[in-house]
């Protein structure tokens, strides 16, 4: 797996409504325009998603993947990792929520993708820091709203 590109943003919510948004990993259709479809295959013994199938539209990456979901670092952190895709062969990444103040969250989202065909790394970085740019003012835009 690739070095992952991240991008750290400042939402003004608190910290509760943040992570909400985040752990409803069949709501990001609702807020993000580059999921176009979740949904949890499985849980664990706590109700969380463990597993997920989206439908990802973001520009250059477009896929059906399904995503296996770590809840060891949780509530400070939520981690995926690519279990199966039709052109990605891999695909790891987190979410990291801190809270700055009572109604201000800090989130650092970090994204690596492989590839099943050969891409520059100059441009599959800038593709993604790109759907994290916009994953992160997304999520911003709906919680502010």
């Amino acid at each position: 797996m690739s070095e992952l590109s991240s991008s750290t943003i400042t939402i003004e919510a608190p910290l509760a409504d943040v992570q909400g948004a985040l752990f409803a990993l069949d709501q990001y259709p609702t807020w993000s325009s580059a999921i176009k479809a979740s949904e949890v295959i499985e849980k664990d013994d706590q109700g969380r998603a463990t597993k997920v199938k989206m439908t990802i539209d973001a520009g250059m990456m477009k896929d059906r993947v399904i995503l296996d979901y770590d809840w060891s670092q949780a509530p400070a952190q939520l981690s995926f990792s690519l279990d199966d895709a039709d052109l990605l062969t891999g695909m790891d990444g987190s979410y990291s929520i801190k809270a700055i103040d009572e109604d201000t969250t800090q989130v650092t989202y970090e994204l690596g993708v492989s590839l099943s065909m050969p891409i520059p790394a100059m441009m599959r970085q800038k593709a993604e820091k790109t759907t994290i740019d916009q994953a992160l003012s997304q999520l911003k835009a709906a919680l502010e709203a």
